[in-house]
């Protein structure tokens, strides 16, 4: 049998000298040039030299190496008779797998000391156009080093299902090399050109509406670095995401982390008060708006405790705020909470996962569909599931360490009929020290425009969301807070008031704080209304501070 031969170029030489050494166990001959050459040599491998196939040292300060004939015609040939004979004239040798990764482009792109030329002198030729010529052979492309030894471990066990193998191989090496020329292109046109690329995680049953198939959830290339990432989430219980599913989990996580953000910034702990910072936090949302939102700062809890409670240790008065913000969610709207979703930033144990299922509930068992949280006993995933997964129950511990960090900052983008818009995330987080202001402006921020949203004591009071005047978002804001007293509240309006007739609306039923933007033509006179009525008015320009979303 003709022996195999492999073609091994890389740039990151970590890992490549064991997969060359099983390469060679497995009766393989190797070929590589440079770099890799003499690290492998050093290995104690024997190597073939580039330069001994082409029968041409490199030239043009080593940019030209493998784009030669004798190295592509070994890797497009066709198995025909026509094509070996070719081969065998002009002693091409036939070449069954390229191994090769890229110059480190993307890096020296968000390298902040990079200039055009440094940018260009990274920029892969021979690397790509390897690969590409190996996928279009249908060789084994290896151009991930995560799937080294997949590939050996193929080998070893007979090559089964080859053709399929080759393939996928082959697709992941030209979405790769797409993605690398299309990073080149975005960053050479200043953003004339702007590509998005994503590889398939999920199949889900539909999109928004059953008619709506196929639906699919992409992973963008790499994002899932982020902790946060919808990818980063792991399934403990029921069926797999639905489209609904991961919009609504991308919009919890748009508020969770906006609420960590604004008290880390506003409430650092403090010598003093040690326990200050991201509170216990619990979130109930429907069709993407907060519901019901309830904080609880460990600092103002243990000092509403009686003095017999003041001496608990840090767990339990831990365990004691969680419940109060998950009382405080629940009762936000206890009915829209019926088959909705929650997030909390701590873990869900036995007596948690009764309050979410049992608390003001009577006697009938509360249906959710989906609890996020950094984890879940074995308990809670007892007491939380339901028939046929119909309740998703979804972990990550990194959504227990809220703040400034975990704001999500790339850049967002939403078809549009033949395009697409991007612009920067939504990571404005205002310095203001009310906890109450925090909690309403980090839910309207981050529920659909126009919004009013109502607190009061760590909890939401009522939402008006997606509405077409600041009248009627103010007027639904107070009937989605139902009986609730609202005298003392806060209110949190995502935009500035073109006249004075909501926050009247919003006085009359006794609020006495107000935070909106500045920018109307009527500014003064809402001014003066307020310090007419004795309520404090809180302004930032709407240019800096403005709070649409999913507009």
């Amino acid at each position: 049998m003709k022996q195999k031969i492999a073609l091994i170029s890389v740039y990151n030489k970590e890992g490549i000298a064991d997969f060359a050494k099983e390469l060679v166990e497995l009766g393989w001959k190797i070929i590589s040039s440079g770099g890799t050459a003499k690290h492998l040599s050093e290995a104690g491998i024997l190597v073939v030299d580039v330069a001994d196939i082409t029968g041409m040292s490199p030239i043009l300060s080593h940019r030209v190496v493998t784009l030669h004939p004798k190295i592509h015609g070994g890797l497009l040939a066709l198995n025909t008779p026509e094509h070996l004979a070719e081969l065998e004239k002009y002693a091409i040798p036939w070449i069954d797998m390229v191994c090769c990764d890229l110059y480190p482009l993307e890096e020296e792109i968000k390298n902040r000391g990079a200039t055009r030329d440094s940018v260009i002198e990274k920029t892969d030729i021979g690397g790509p156009t390897m690969i590409r010529s190996g996928a279009k052979g249908r060789r084994i492309v290896v151009c991930d080093s995560k799937d080294r030894q997949m590939v050996i471990d193929w080998l070893k066990n007979g090559e089964p299902d080859r053709e399929k193998f080759i393939n996928d191989l082959a697709v992941k090496a030209e979405a790769t090399i797409s993605r690398y020329c299309a990073v080149s292109a975005d960053y050479h046109s200043e953003g004339k050109y702007r590509s998005i690329f994503g590889k398939k995680i999920l199949d889900c049953a539909y999109g928004e509406n059953g008619y709506q198939v196929p639906a699919s959830f992409y992973r963008i290339h790499g994002r899932g670095e982020d902790p946060l990432a919808i990818v980063n989430w792991q399934l403990v219980a029921g069926s797999p995401l639905s489209y609904n599913n991961i919009c609504d989990l991308d919009r919890m996580m748009q508020t969770m982390t906006h609420i960590g953000a604004g008290f880390e910034k506003n409430f650092p702990p403090k010598a003093d008060q040690p326990l200050a910072g991201v509170p216990c936090i619990a979130i109930g949302a429907k069709h993407g708006n907060a519901c019901g939102a309830g904080v609880t700062s460990a600092d103002a809890f243990v000092r509403s405790l009686g003095p017999s409670l003041r001496s608990a240790t840090p767990s339990q008065k831990h365990a004691a705020s969680a419940l109060e913000a998950i009382e405080k969610m629940l009762l936000g709207d206890l009915r829209a909470i019926f088959g909705g979703l929650v997030m909390l930033n701590f873990e869900v144990d036995e007596k948690i996962a009764e309050e979410l299922i049992h608390k003001y509930a009577g006697e009938n068992k509360r249906l959710l569909d989906m609890v996020a949280a950094p984890s879940f006993s074995a308990e809670a995933v007892e007491i939380l599931s339901r028939k046929k997964g119909k309740c998703r129950l979804l972990a990550n511990p990194a959504i227990a360490k809220i703040g400034l960090s975990s704001l999500d900052t790339a850049k967002r983008f939403r078809y549009v009929r033949g395009g697409f818009l991007e612009q920067p995330n939504y990571t404005f987080v205002p310095e203001i020290k009310d906890e109450d202001i925090i909690l309403a402006w980090a839910v309207g921020c981050t529920s659909n425009s126009n919004t009013i949203t109502l607190v009061k004591d760590g909890q939401l009071l009522g939402n008006g969301v997606g509405q077409q005047d600041r009248v009627g978002a103010a007027n639904l804001a107070i009937l989605r807070a139902g009986d609730k007293d609202l005298n003392g509240a806060v209110a949190y309006s995502d935009s500035f008031f073109p006249f004075p007739d909501a926050p009247e609306v919003l006085i009359d039923r006794g609020i006495k704080t107000i935070f909106s933007t500045s920018g109307s033509v009527n500014d003064e006179k809402i001014i003066e209304l307020c310090k007419t009525k004795g309520v404090n008015l809180i302004m930032l320009p709407d240019a800096e501070a403005r709070g649409f979303y999913q507009h």
